[in-house]
Protein backbone atom coordinates (compact mmCIF):
# COMPACT_ATOMS: atom_id res chain seq x y z
CA UNK A 1 0.00 0.00 0.00
CA UNK A 2 0.98 3.64 -0.83
CA UNK A 3 3.32 5.64 1.57
CA UNK A 4 0.65 8.50 0.98
CA UNK A 5 -2.53 6.03 2.19
CA UNK A 6 -1.15 4.68 5.34
CA UNK A 7 -0.48 8.52 6.15
CA UNK A 8 -4.09 9.82 5.41
CA UNK A 9 -5.05 6.75 7.75
CA UNK A 10 -2.29 6.84 10.46
CA UNK A 11 -4.08 10.94 10.07
CA UNK A 12 -7.32 9.54 11.35
CA UNK A 13 -5.98 9.70 14.56
CA UNK A 14 -4.23 12.82 15.19
CA UNK A 15 -5.45 14.88 17.72
CA UNK A 16 -5.91 18.02 15.16
CA UNK A 17 -9.01 17.79 13.83
CA UNK A 18 -8.40 20.10 11.05
CA UNK A 19 -6.09 17.26 9.77
CA UNK A 20 -8.10 14.21 11.20
CA UNK A 21 -11.16 16.07 8.71
CA UNK A 22 -8.82 16.61 5.66
CA UNK A 23 -7.55 13.01 5.60
CA UNK A 24 -10.92 11.71 5.86
CA UNK A 25 -12.15 14.05 2.81
CA UNK A 26 -8.53 12.89 0.71
CA UNK A 27 -9.25 9.64 1.13
CA UNK A 28 -13.29 9.49 0.73
CA UNK A 29 -12.12 11.49 -2.34
CA UNK A 30 -9.41 8.52 -3.65
CA UNK A 31 -12.31 6.14 -2.77
CA UNK A 32 -14.47 7.19 -5.68
CA UNK A 33 -12.65 5.82 -8.22
CA UNK A 34 -10.91 2.03 -7.66
CA UNK A 35 -8.11 1.34 -5.89
CA UNK A 36 -5.95 -1.70 -5.31
CA UNK A 37 -5.52 -1.50 -1.41
CA UNK A 38 -9.02 -2.60 -0.38
CA UNK A 39 -8.33 -5.73 1.35
CA UNK A 40 -5.54 -4.23 3.14
CA UNK A 41 -7.52 -2.34 5.45
CA UNK A 42 -10.88 -3.93 5.19
CA UNK A 43 -10.67 -5.96 8.46
CA UNK A 44 -9.01 -3.28 10.75
CA UNK A 45 -12.19 -1.17 9.17
CA UNK A 46 -14.60 -3.88 10.13
CA UNK A 47 -13.45 -4.00 13.35
CA UNK A 48 -13.59 -0.09 14.08
CA UNK A 49 -17.16 -0.52 13.63
CA UNK A 50 -17.52 -1.63 16.85
CA UNK A 51 -15.06 1.17 18.60
CA UNK A 52 -15.79 2.85 21.44
CA UNK A 53 -15.24 6.64 19.69
CA UNK A 54 -18.46 7.30 17.33
CA UNK A 55 -16.30 8.93 15.36
CA UNK A 56 -14.85 6.31 14.41
CA UNK A 57 -17.36 3.72 14.05
CA UNK A 58 -19.03 5.88 11.61
CA UNK A 59 -15.52 6.90 9.27
CA UNK A 60 -14.97 3.12 9.56
CA UNK A 61 -18.49 2.40 8.12
CA UNK A 62 -18.62 5.23 5.17
CA UNK A 63 -14.73 3.87 4.18
CA UNK A 64 -16.36 0.23 3.86
CA UNK A 65 -19.77 1.81 2.01
CA UNK A 66 -17.23 3.57 -0.62
CA UNK A 67 -14.79 0.55 -0.92
CA UNK A 68 -17.66 -1.41 -1.43
CA UNK A 69 -19.16 0.80 -3.96
CA UNK A 70 -16.04 0.75 -6.57
CA UNK A 71 -13.20 -1.98 -5.47
CA UNK A 72 -14.86 -5.17 -3.92
CA UNK A 73 -14.17 -7.43 -6.75
CA UNK A 74 -14.65 -10.26 -4.19
CA UNK A 75 -17.78 -9.42 -2.87
CA UNK A 76 -17.16 -8.84 0.81
CA UNK A 77 -19.46 -6.50 1.78
CA UNK A 78 -22.04 -9.15 1.07
CA UNK A 79 -20.41 -11.17 4.70
CA UNK A 80 -20.00 -7.54 6.74
CA UNK A 81 -23.22 -5.72 5.47
CA UNK A 82 -25.23 -6.67 8.52
CA UNK A 83 -21.80 -5.24 10.83
CA UNK A 84 -22.20 -2.04 8.42
CA UNK A 85 -25.85 -2.04 8.83
CA UNK A 86 -25.69 -2.37 12.74
CA UNK A 87 -23.92 0.85 12.95
CA UNK A 88 -27.22 2.44 11.36
CA UNK A 89 -28.61 1.46 14.58
CA UNK A 90 -25.92 3.30 16.30
CA UNK A 91 -26.84 4.78 19.96
CA UNK A 92 -25.43 8.09 19.03
CA UNK A 93 -27.38 9.59 16.32
CA UNK A 94 -24.77 11.67 14.33
CA UNK A 95 -22.52 8.59 14.03
CA UNK A 96 -26.37 6.73 12.93
CA UNK A 97 -27.12 9.07 10.22
CA UNK A 98 -23.73 9.50 8.74
CA UNK A 99 -23.60 5.42 8.35
CA UNK A 100 -27.38 5.84 6.84
CA UNK A 101 -26.31 8.42 4.86
CA UNK A 102 -23.51 6.36 3.03
CA UNK A 103 -24.93 2.60 2.83
CA UNK A 104 -26.57 3.40 -0.41
CA UNK A 105 -23.24 3.25 -2.07
CA UNK A 106 -23.07 -0.36 -1.17
CA UNK A 107 -25.39 -0.58 -3.96
CA UNK A 108 -23.40 0.53 -6.90
CA UNK A 109 -21.52 -2.69 -6.39
CA UNK A 110 -23.87 -5.07 -8.28
CA UNK A 111 -27.41 -6.22 -8.90
CA UNK A 112 -27.14 -8.27 -5.66
CA UNK A 113 -25.80 -5.81 -3.05
CA UNK A 114 -28.36 -2.99 -4.71
CA UNK A 115 -30.87 -5.62 -3.98
CA UNK A 116 -29.66 -5.78 -0.19
CA UNK A 117 -29.73 -2.12 0.67
CA UNK A 118 -32.67 -1.36 -1.00
CA UNK A 119 -34.67 -4.26 0.72
CA UNK A 120 -32.96 -2.67 3.99
CA UNK A 121 -33.68 0.77 3.65
CA UNK A 122 -37.38 -0.11 2.63
CA UNK A 123 -37.69 -2.20 5.57
CA UNK A 124 -36.18 0.35 7.98
CA UNK A 125 -38.67 3.03 6.38
CA UNK A 126 -41.66 1.18 7.84
CA UNK A 127 -40.54 0.05 10.96
CA UNK A 128 -38.30 3.26 12.46
CA UNK A 129 -41.11 4.77 13.57
CA UNK A 130 -40.43 4.06 17.19
CA UNK A 131 -37.01 5.33 16.86
CA UNK A 132 -35.31 8.57 17.96
CA UNK A 133 -35.40 11.02 15.33
CA UNK A 134 -37.58 8.79 12.53
CA UNK A 135 -38.29 12.01 10.26
CA UNK A 136 -34.81 12.20 9.88
CA UNK A 137 -34.56 8.40 9.45
CA UNK A 138 -37.20 8.26 7.09
CA UNK A 139 -35.79 11.36 4.98
CA UNK A 140 -31.97 9.71 5.12
CA UNK A 141 -33.44 6.88 3.22
CA UNK A 142 -35.43 8.56 0.46
CA UNK A 143 -32.57 10.59 -0.24
CA UNK A 144 -30.46 7.44 -0.20
CA UNK A 145 -32.82 6.01 -3.47
CA UNK A 146 -32.60 9.23 -5.01
CA UNK A 147 -28.68 9.37 -5.17
CA UNK A 148 -28.75 5.38 -5.94
CA UNK A 149 -31.06 6.25 -8.65
CA UNK A 150 -28.68 9.19 -10.12
CA UNK A 151 -26.16 7.10 -10.12
CA UNK A 152 -27.88 3.68 -11.72
CA UNK A 153 -30.64 5.26 -13.57
CA UNK A 154 -32.92 2.45 -12.10
CA UNK A 155 -36.42 3.30 -12.77
CA UNK A 156 -37.60 0.74 -9.82
CA UNK A 157 -35.54 3.18 -7.25
CA UNK A 158 -37.79 5.89 -7.55
CA UNK A 159 -41.23 3.50 -7.80
CA UNK A 160 -40.23 2.51 -4.30
CA UNK A 161 -39.55 5.53 -3.07
CA UNK A 162 -42.59 7.12 -4.20
CA UNK A 163 -44.70 3.57 -2.55
CA UNK A 164 -42.90 4.18 0.77
CA UNK A 165 -43.78 8.66 0.70
CA UNK A 166 -47.40 7.58 -0.10
CA UNK A 167 -47.11 5.13 3.82
CA UNK A 168 -46.29 8.82 5.53
CA UNK A 169 -49.68 9.86 7.30
CA UNK A 170 -47.84 13.78 8.29
CA UNK A 171 -48.86 15.76 5.16
CA UNK A 172 -45.95 17.82 6.32
CA UNK A 173 -43.35 14.92 5.97
CA UNK A 174 -44.71 13.72 2.92
CA UNK A 175 -44.52 16.96 1.16
CA UNK A 176 -40.64 17.08 2.53
CA UNK A 177 -40.31 13.54 1.07
CA UNK A 178 -41.57 14.37 -2.38
CA UNK A 179 -38.61 17.12 -2.63
CA UNK A 180 -36.41 14.96 -2.36
CA UNK A 181 -36.50 12.57 -4.87
CA UNK A 182 -37.41 15.91 -7.39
Amino acid sequence: MEKEILQLFSNLTERDLDIQYKSYEELMKIMEEPVDWTYSVWEQLVQALTYKNGHVRASAAQFLCALAAKSDPEERVLEDFLKIWAVTYDEKTETSRHTLQAIWRIGLAGQVQRDLVVSYLAKRFQICLDEKHPTLIRYDIIVSFKKLFDATNDPKLLEIARRLIEEEEDVKCKKKYKNAIR
